[in-house]
C-alpha cells in the first residue's frame, strides 16, 4: 500500500483560511442534520503538564472515518516546539482502507481559526471593528487571519504576558495588515474595554477575562482552555454572556470555561443556549439585540480534523 502522507508545509501551502471556513461551515450544517458522528476525545496523561488525545468521526458525507492522535505538553514552548503535536489518519467508509495521513498540528492550527471565524460571522455584531487578541502565539496569528475575513477590523489590541511579547506581534503583523491599528498594551484590562471581538487564545489555567471589563455588545472566542480542569473566562464574564458551544458533549464534559461556574452555582446547565450547528441552521438565535454579549466556547472537534484532512488528500 503506498501511504499518503502531508506535511505541515504541504498543508499550509494548500488549504487556505477562506477555504477552511468554508469547510467548517459545511461540517456544522451536516452536523445540524445529524449526518456526522463525533465521539468525545479520550484523554490519557503521560507525565505531568503532558497528555496524549485520541479524537475519532465519522463523516459519512464525505464517504470517510478517521481520528487525530495528538500530544499536548505544555512544557514544549521552552524548546522552542509547538504545545500540540499529532496526526490525522483518514479511511475509506467503503472498503475500510487508509486513504492517507496528514500532520495534525497544521490542521489543528488552521481550523481552529476557521472555526472561530465562522462563530463570530454568526454571532458578533455586524459592525465589529475592533479585535483584542489575549495572547501571542500561532493562534493569536490564524485568528487574527481568520477574523478579518469575516469583519472589517479597523484596530486590534494585543496582550501576551509581557509588552515586550505584545509590542513583538504587533511589530510583526503590522506590515501584512496596513489597513489596521496594532496596539500593545501593558494590562489585559486595557486591550478588552473597548473591543467588539475578544478571542482568548492562552494555555493559561486561571482565568485571564473578567467580566467586568467587557462592553455590552462584545462578542467572545474562548479558545485556550481546553480542559474541566482549566479556565480563561471568570464566572461573572460566563454568566454576562449568551453561551454558545462548538458541541454539547464536549462543552459538558471538558470546557472548564462552563464546568467552573456551573459547579459554583453561578449558571444553570441552561445557561448553554445552543451550538454552533443550530446557529448555524437558524434554529437558534444567536443575538438578540446589539446589548447581548455572546460567547463561543471552542474545544475543538475531531470531525473539524478528519474533514480538513479528507479535502487535502483529495486535492
Amino acid at each position: 500500500m503506498d501511504l499518503k502522507f502531508l506535511s505541515e508545509h504541504q498543508i499550509n501551502n494548500m488549504l487556505d483560511m477562506k477555504t477552511c471556513i468554508g469547510l467548517m461551515k459545511n461540517v456544522f450544517t451536516a452536523f445540524a442534520e445529524e449526518k456526522i458522528e463525533n465521539k468525545l476525545r479520550s484523554v490519557f496523561p503521560v507525565e505531568a503538564g503532558k497528555v496524549f488525545g485520541v479524537m475519532p468521526a465519522v463523516i459519512p458525507t464525505e464517504d470517510v472515518c478517521g481520528a487525530k492522535l495528538i500530544t499536548a505538553f505544555h512544557t514544549n514552548h521552552a524548546k522552542g516546539l509547538p504545545s500540540h503535536l499529532g496526526i490525522v489518519a483518514v479511511f475509506s467508509n467503503d472498503d475500510g482502507q487508509l486513504l492517507g495521513i496528514c500532520d495534525g498540528t497544521a490542521i489543528t492550527a488552521i481550523r481552529t481559526g476557521a472555526v472561530s471565524a465562522l462563530a463570530t460571522d454568526y454571532m458578533a455584531k455586524k459592525d465589529s471593528h475592533t479585535m483584542c487578541l489575549i495572547g501571542g502565539g500561532v493562534q493569536a496569528v490564524m485568528h487574527l487571519k481568520a477574523i478579518t475575513l469575516v469583519r472589517d477590523i479597523k484596530k486590534v489590541t494585543v496582550w501576551c504576558p509581557t509588552l515586550a511579547e505584545s509590542e513583538k506581534f504587533c511589530e510583526t503583523h503590522k506590515d501584512e495588515y496596513p489597513e489596521i491599528e496594532f496596539i500593545p498594551c501593558e494590562k489585559c484590562e486595557d486591550a478588552v474595554r473597548d473591543a467588539d471581538i475578544i478571542n482568548t487564545l492562552t494555555p493559561s489555567p486561571v482565568p485571564v477575562l473578567f467580566g467586568k471589563w467587557v462592553k455590552p455588545g462584545a462578542h467572545i472566542n474562548a479558545v485556550g482552555a481546553c480542559s474541566k480542569t482549566t479556565r480563561e473566562l471568570d464566572s461573572e464574564c460566563v454568566a454576562k454572556a449568551r453561551l454558545f458551544c462548538d458541541n454539547y458533549d464536549s462543552c459538558r464534559n471538558e470546557a472548564g470555561d462552563y464546568l467552573f461556574p456551573l459547579n459554583e452555582g453561578i449558571i444553570g446547565e441552561s445557561h448553554i443556549q445552543g451550538d454552533l450547528a443550530r446557529v448555524i441552521s437558524g434554529k437558534v438565535t444567536a443575538r438578540t439585540d446589539n446589548k447581548d454579549i455572546t460567547m463561543f466556547e471552542s474545544q475543538g472537534l475531531a470531525c473539524e480534523d478528519v474533514a480538513c484532512a479528507a479535502w487535502l488528500l483529495k486535492q
